[in-house]
């Protein structure tokens, strides 16, 4: 199940199991009050059949002064105890006093509530489950939704060789006549671009879950400065630092590297810099370019933002998801005219 299912799921079981057991926590409450309500009824009922015989044992007998006939058979509660009074023949003075102790009184209140406890249980248990077959009946479509896009999107990735394929041999075939480099270098470049773009899609649809392990930074980031410095030779890259150990997913891993350093590289100026330093002690790395800067590096995750022509501003958007997903920190800080800061923050995954 990809993130955003369990997102979906979890979010709609809380939603349904939240709202389902406030109802049925209001509804349990209410009876509560009706079972307390009757039983109060059913001992005045219990007192006044007793004052006809006094053939019963769970009240206790006593005379009390009559001070107004609105009191008699009304039930009354003290700290102490619950009692009535009820009418002697031919006596004004005095009634027949019925009275049932607080403690007799709360075993049969307990009783109530052990049985509002049981029906409580029961009412989460179906309520769980309810939640559950709502969410998801509620998830079908969109599991449905993004097998299809994601089917549909893998199917397009593997047309895309082919033609790529082909491209890149009749290109290889141009550049031996020597006519018309800037042309074939420009189609190279868009060729390494739909290259790149078909390599972030299929990372973006990859289960990286099933992949991670540890994996050192340090040479990762070697490797790629060895790559980079081979297709931009006119810039100068640096690395420094030492190695640096996190357990994240390798292939997510590098999607990132490669987006921030194609970027790094295409918008640098000529005869450029670009520096790669690790802070083991902080868990972070910096990649720094000397190019155009951005206008706005706070729009830059925006997906299709773009202040350059080349491009179609879906990488560092793929980038930032990729950092969401793996618990990495990134902050980008640019002057235009001089440069580009990104910082990647991992501490994140060693906490974790």
């Amino acid at each position: 199940m990809r993130r955003a299912e369990k997102e979906s799921l979890l979010k709609s079981f809380s939603v349904f199991f939240v709202s389902l057991g406030i109802l049925s926590a209001i509804l349990l409450y209410g009876e509560y009050v009706k079972l307390q309500h009757d039983l109060k009824e059913s001992i005045s009922t219990e007192m006044r059949l007793c004052s006809y015989d006094l053939k019963c044992t769970q009240f206790q007998f006593d005379f009390a002064p009559l001070k107004s006939q609105k009191l008699l058979y009304e039930l009354n509660e003290t700290p102490q105890e619950f009692f009535a009074l009820f009418p002697i023949p031919k006596n004004d003075t005095y009634a027949l006093k019925l009275s049932l102790s607080q403690e007799h009184y709360q075993q049969r209140n307990d009783h109530l509530q052990e049985r509002i406890v049981t029906h409580t249980l029961w009412a989460l248990v179906i309520v769980f489950i309810v939640s559950i077959l709502f969410s998801l009946y509620a998830l079908y479509p969109l599991r449905r939704a993004l097998r299809l896009t994601e089917e549909f999107s893998r199917d397009i990735l593997h047309d895309l060789n082919t033609p790529l394929s082909s491209l890149r041999l009749n290109v290889g075939l141009l550049k031996s006549s020597q006519e018309n480099e800037k042309k074939i270098d420009r189609i190279n470049r868009s060729i390494d671009t739909i290259v790149s773009l078909g390599d972030n899609l299929r990372s973006y649809l990859e289960e990286h879950e099933n992949v991670k392990e540890q994996m050192d930074l340090y040479s990762l980031l070697h490797e790629k400065k060895q790559i980079y410095e081979k297709l931009y030779p006119h810039l100068t890259y640096h690395l420094s630092g030492t190695s640096m150990i996190v357990n994240s997913y390798p292939d997510g891993m590098k999607r990132i590297f490669d987006n921030l350093l194609s970027n790094a590289s295409k918008y640098n100026s000529e005869k450029g810099e670009v520096s790669i330093r690790l802070y083991p002690e902080s868990m972070r790395v910096i990649i720094e370019d000397t190019g155009r800067g951005i206008n706005h590096p706070e729009k830059v995750f925006d997906r299709f933002y773009k202040e350059h022509e080349r491009g179609l501003g879906i990488g560092l958007h793929i980038v930032k998801k990729l950092c969401d997903q793996m618990k990495i920190t990134i902050h980008i800080h640019s002057t235009v005219g001089k440069g580009t800061k990104v910082t990647l923050d991992y501490r994140a995954l060693t906490l974790g």
